[in-house]
């Protein structure tokens, strides 16, 4: 009886671990498929983005925040998406306007939705396991090396923040 109360136990704990969806592809913007699987070990910032919003000067801080902890292992993903009406129609404009305007080499996926019943599989999970739903443009979401959500922050929260970086800082030491 003890065995199986135990097991029980541990049956649960393990159910309650979030379970992100980090293998689901993303298109990339520059072709081909990407995954924050891809980056398994690494802390990635994922940020829902939109070219058209007040918020869009804060590509040029993800850049920065990319350019300034990316050989230690950062990975910035910017999700480019029109769920809230403010972004442009293909993705050849917005790749255009992100490398004229502020020079992103980062990682940039293909606009995809992400709420509701269109949101891209790891936006889904993030919403069903960890209760994140951005809530508007430049919503920022950390995943730690270990796949799980580190923190989140919004649309206000400027990227080289302390706020982002000291929870960036913790990650890499």
């Amino acid at each position: 009886m003890k065995f199986l109360i135990a097991l029980i136990g541990a049956t649960i704990a393990a159910g309650s671990a979030c379970a992100l969806d980090l293998s689901a592809k993303f298109d990339s913007i520059d072709g081909g498929t990407l995954a924050v699987s891809d980056w398994a070990g690494q802390p990635v910032l994922v940020v829902n983005t939109a070219s058209q919003c007040a918020f869009t000067k804060q590509y040029r801080g993800l850049q920065d925040l990319y350019d300034t902890y990316r050989d230690q292992g950062l990975v910035v993903l910017a999700v480019p998406s029109d769920d809230f009406k403010q972004e442009l129609s293909s993705n050849a404009e917005v790749e255009e306007f992100c490398e004229l305007q502020y020079g992103i080499d980062m990682p940039m996926t293909g606009i995809t939705s992400v709420k509701g019943i269109t949101a891209h599989p790891l936006f889904a999970s993030l919403r069903d396991e960890a209760g994140y739903v951005p809530r508007w443009n430049f919503s920022k979401v950390l995943i730690g090396p270990d796949g799980e959500v580190v923190a989140k922050f919004g649309s206000n929260t400027k990227p080289m923040s302390k706020t982002v970086t000291s929870q960036i800082e913790a990650l890499l030491n």
